[in-house]
């Protein structure tokens, strides 16, 4: 990822196993890629949905851009066709429908041509158990580096 980060959804790593990594282009209006210049956007709540043999981004939300107006602007959280070739498209269609996996977005950012890029991720879904045990990992490596900080 070379370009600049514009929305990170940290929470995925938390609620899934994330499996194997891709990258999407967007179908956007201009207002979206006015608004997503400006910085704003939130992926935490969204997925990736089939529809057909395409897959779409459900739930983004790419808040109105202010100079717009009324007329020339965009629904903030309509569904976004993601722009890949057609076999990682049945590979993610593939595996979502035979082996019950989620397309979970990570992060948005532009690329180093100043496209809007998406990175989706093949996952898993966690259950209470496995987020008590990451938690608690985590709260393991924090204390061990705050002991090794303190002991030198």
């Amino acid at each position: 990822m070379a370009g600049k980060l514009i929305a990170e959804n940290r929470r995925a790593r938390f609620d899934y196993f994330l499996e194997q990594t891709f990258e999407a282009g967007l179908a956007l209006t201009g207002s979206e890629v006015k608004s997503l210049r400006n910085g704003r956007a939130n992926i935490a709540e969204s997925y990736a949905a089939v529809e057909g043999d395409e897959i779409v981004l459900v739930n983004a939300d790419i808040p109105p851009y202010a100079q717009a107006g009324p007329y020339f602007n965009h629904e903030p959280r309509r569904h976004r066709k993601l722009l890949m070739k057609r076999r990682e498209i049945d590979k993610l269609i593939g595996a979502v429908q035979r082996e019950g996996r989620t397309i979970i977005p990570t992060k948005l950012y532009w690329n180093d041509k100043g496209l809007a890029k998406l990175e989706i991720a093949l996952a898993k879904g966690k259950q209470t158990h496995d987020k008590r045990q990451a938690t608690a990992e985590r709260d393991w490596q924090r204390d061990k580096a705050r002991l090794l900080r303190d002991k030198g």
